[in-house]
């Protein structure tokens, strides 16, 4: 674990970076005076910086984080002077997303920059007819995301691998943040794979959720909450935008003003006797997680018997009677019931009237087809057990054998072949295959 001073260095990082970028260099801005407007929403934007980061500091005497990297071992400027392949990611109001190859290691990774010619920087020129004080302005959100990224560890969080200050790069590079390489999520893509990867994403963003309504720095809102803020890394679900959160749960003085809207739902809440909206933040994100994910990801294809239970996750997530812990237990039930195959319905055994035969493999032709499969050149799914795989073949009129693989998914279930063609088997390996004993042909094998 670092030492308590390497932490607060870390965290103090983004503040003596915004320190920097109001006193130093390109940031003096010789040519013309700032407008006594901009001059005071930068003043406000750098005053929310300084209270951000003191809060980190705090939070990481309170309690720091384990896992956190080093200084020393982040990537700065003289890493980004030698980059190659760089490629454009995506682009919004405010930031531009670079994707490069490292100098040394080659390994790719995510540039974040002010993106000059976005609406934000584009308006406040509009507006205010001053493009270096309006970069600066823009560039307080990249800061601020540093600071969160820095102060919240989490396996869902898109890990910061470095920053860097020049000003003597190309006017949007001045200020960059390096990101580790994750894929955009697609929906529509997402929604074609089987229920046990979509349920591990819905599961990962519960535990994200879990996280953010009890992290160091409070309960965090992530106020842009849209599928287009997440990304896939190495199989995991991480959000990688957090400029556009809140640590701030809304201030009140009655019950009235404390009302949660979204486009098709409002919700009342409490007010504290301290003057805060009551879960606020926390059932922002769940109510969200539950209209863009949830709704979509979790009820189609899924296991019999697990569907009321995922019924009464929609439901209640739908109407915000569960806060993140209930939603986070209940999910840990479905996968328990999963994992030990407790969903199974009790019926006949099938298995036994196959043929068990080790010591074969297949050709890796293509086959008949199955949805959602695991390979796209044939049937492929996930199994508790033989039994299971037994019962599904029994249900495709096209399949007369299966074998059982030595694959596994995220859960260490199995991934069973069910194929029609008993010529793609060939003799050796440590699988499984189970025949029909109608097959024709399978005494030769």
């Amino acid at each position: 674990m670092p030492r308590p001073e390497a932490l607060l260095a870390l965290v103090a990082a983004p503040a003596l970076l915004a320190l920097t970028l109001v006193i130093s260099g390109p940031w003096r801005l010789t040519d013309a005076p700032l407008p006594p407007s901009l001059m005071q929403e930068l003043e406000r934007r750098e005053m929310d910086l300084s209270r951000l980061a003191a809060s980190a500091r705090a939070s990481a005497f309170s309690s720091p984080p384990l896992g956190r990297a080093v200084t020393s071992e982040a990537l700065g400027c003289a890493e980004l002077s030698g980059v190659t392949g760089v490629r454009l990611v995506g682009s919004g109001i405010t930031k531009l997303v670079l994707r490069a190859a490292l100098p040394l290691s080659g390994g790719e990774v995510a540039l974040k920059s002010v993106h000059t010619t976005g609406g934000d920087v584009s308006r406040c020129v509009q507006r205010y007819g001053h493009p270096r004080g309006c970069y600066r302005l823009a560039a307080y959100k990249l800061l601020k995301e540093m600071v969160f990224l820095q102060s919240l560890e989490h396996p869902g969080i898109i890990k910061l691998q470095g920053q860097c200050y020049n000003p003597s790069f190309d006017p949007e590079m001045k200020v960059v943040t390096i990101l580790e390489l994750g894929t955009p999520l697609e929906m529509i893509q997402l929604l074609q794979t089987p229920w046990e990867e979509r349920f591990k994403v819905c599961l990962d963003l519960v535990e994200l959720l879990h996280y953010l309504a009890n992290s160091p720095l409070g309960s965090v809102a992530l106020l842009d909450f849209q599928p287009r803020q997440f990304v896939m890394v190495n199989g995991l679900l991480k959000v990688t935008d957090m400029d556009d959160v809140s640590t701030e749960e809304l201030p009140c003085k009655g019950d009235e003003d404390c009302t949660l809207e979204f486009p098709t739902k409002t919700f009342s809440l409490k007010c504290t006797a301290h003057g805060k909206c009551e879960g606020i933040n926390e059932k922002r994100n769940l109510f969200n997680a539950y209209r863009y994910f949830f709704t979509y990801l979790l009820p189609h294809t899924a296991p019999f018997v697990l569907q009321p239970i995922l019924k009464e996750i929609l439901n209640a997530t739908g109407d915000l009677r569960y806060g993140a812990n209930e939603t986070l237990r209940a999910f840990q039930k479905v996968l328990h019931l999963y994992k030990a195959g407790l969903y199974l319905q009790k019926k006949s055994s099938h298995l036994k009237e196959y043929i068990a035969l080790k010591g074969f493999h297949t050709t890796g032709v293509e086959d008949y087809k199955c949805w959602p499969s695991y390979s796209h050149l044939g049937c492929m799914l996930s199994v508790h057990s033989a039994e299971e795989a037994a019962t599904i073949c029994n249900a495709h009129p096209q399949c007369q054998h299966f074998i059982i693989t030595l694959q596994t998914t995220w859960t260490g279930r199995p991934l069973a072949l069910f194929q029609s063609n008993l010529t793609d088997l060939i003799p050796g390996g440590d699988n499984m295959v189970y025949v029909k004993p109608s097959a024709t042909s399978w005494a030769s094998l």
